[in-house]
């Protein structure tokens, strides 16, 4: 049976909210693209699911904030850590000189679904679901588009440029024969879910102590939990038995003793291994990668969404004028690499020092710590919340909205 074949533009490879976010951008200032996602919905737990203030900027200058925050979400205007059982205030959102002061809490599926809607009102966004990507098509050196499979065979997508948004374990990279640099990370994160009660305080914080380090991010009706462990023991963990990880939970977060229960299965309980690296390259000739597919970052701060959205912006800055006049060059996609080369370096180093001085520490050798210096600051002279709120919720060299909207322009 013959391939499917399509041609376009720019095909993105991933459904993520990097390559939703830059195919939603280009189909809006007239560019042809697809997208393509190989699951059949975007109904995945445990994903990052923090919309930061300057995410929720580019939705304002987008004209979609007010639809956007009338989807159920929670407000974290501030965040805490808690050392030896003593309350330390960090970052306070309401500093920002931004249109939201706090980081919406939203399940991911609503990002992206309402990403696809509205890309899907223009009539060159095409979302081609449960298509994989499997190869690239190579042509003279140069990429010239997307092998995929789908329930009714194999597609064939042709572009001017590929655009590799799929995620930490990235096809496209990996067909592409791309190079990382691993920067290293201590933890894997045991994400799971434990019921809100009534009492509970309306908070999402970091809870550290000798060996053990908790996350807990209000979702509503529910908390959900990060559990960190050290890098590759999630079978010592489980060995040790579900009843012995329910007590962890109960010592280093109390509250939650009379609900450790709700946890019976380790089905309940997703692994996340954490990585963090880079590409040393991010471009070739016909193809691109940006996001997670370029840039694998730790969980620390939950930036990784606010980074992949930032590069799709800067990404659409910068290409929808050559692509539409079919006028793109490798100088266009070394741009974007340039541009957002410098904020994923110096996020990911901070990152690092985190992991390493505090992380590290704590699960590593079980040392005794005192808080960070930084945090006992910042909880005693209020003002510096801001520096960590800005690097959070911010984020290094913000992007804006530049492209245009065709249908302003047809008004």
């Amino acid at each position: 049976m013959a391939a499917e074949q399509l041609s376009t533009r720019c095909c993105i490879v991933g459904g993520g909210p990097c390559g939703l976010m830059l195919g939603f951008l280009l189909a809006r200032a007239g560019v042809d693209v697809v997208v393509l996602e190989k699951h059949g919905d975007f109904l995945r737990d445990f994903r990052g699911d923090t919309i930061h203030p300057s995410t929720l900027d580019v939705m304002g200058e987008l004209g979609l904030l007010d639809e956007f925050l009338k989807l159920p979400h929670q407000k974290a205007r501030s965040i805490s850590a808690y050392f030896g059982g003593r309350a330390y205030a960090f970052a306070d959102f309401t500093y920002l000189p931004t249109r939201c002061k706090f980081v919406a809490l939203m399940p991911q599926w609503d990002f992206l679904n309402f990403l696809a809607d509205h890309g899907k009102s223009y009539p060159s966004f095409h979302l081609r679901m449960r298509a994989e990507a499997v190869d690239l098509i190579e042509d003279d050196g140069r990429i010239a588009g997307v092998r995929a499979n789908t329930p009714n065979g194999a597609l064939e997508v042709r572009a001017d440029l590929t655009v590799g948004c799929d995620g930490r374990h990235s096809t496209v990279c990996a067909r592409a024969g791309f190079k990382a640099d691993e920067l290293g990370a201590p933890m894997d994160v045991l994400w799971f879910r434990l019921p809100k009660k009534a009492n509970d305080p309306d908070e999402s914080m970091g809870r550290f102590e000798v060996g053990r380090i908790v996350v807990i991010i209000d979702r509503g009706d529910y908390w959900q939990c990060a559990f960190l462990i050290r890098k590759g023991s999630i079978e010592e963990t489980q060995r040790a038995g579900l009843p012995a990880f329910r007590r962890s939970v109960a010592q280093i977060v109390p509250a939650f003793a009379d609900r450790v229960d709700e946890l019976k299965d380790w089905d309940q309980i997703k692994l996340l291994t954490v990585a963090v690296n880079r590409l040393r390259h991010w471009h070739r000739p016909g193809l691109l990668c940006i996001g997670d597919a370029a840039h694998a970052m730790s969980p620390i701060g939950g930036v990784g969404v606010n980074l992949a959205v930032q590069d799709a912006v800067a990404a659409a800055n910068i290409l929808w004028r050559p692509l539409k006049a079919g006028t793109l060059r490798e100088d266009d996609l070394d741009r974007v690499e340039r541009r957002r080369e410098f904020p994923t370096r110096v996020t990911q180093r901070m990152q690092v020092i985190v992991q390493n001085n505090v992380i590290d520490r704590l699960l590593g050798a079980g040392e005794t710590l005192a808080a960070p210096w930084p945090l006992r600051l910042t909880s005693w002279f209020k003002p510096l919340r801001l520096i960590p709120a800005w690097l959070v919720g911010k984020g290094v060299r913000p992007e804006h909205v530049h492209t245009p909207d065709i249908r302003a322009a047809a008004r």
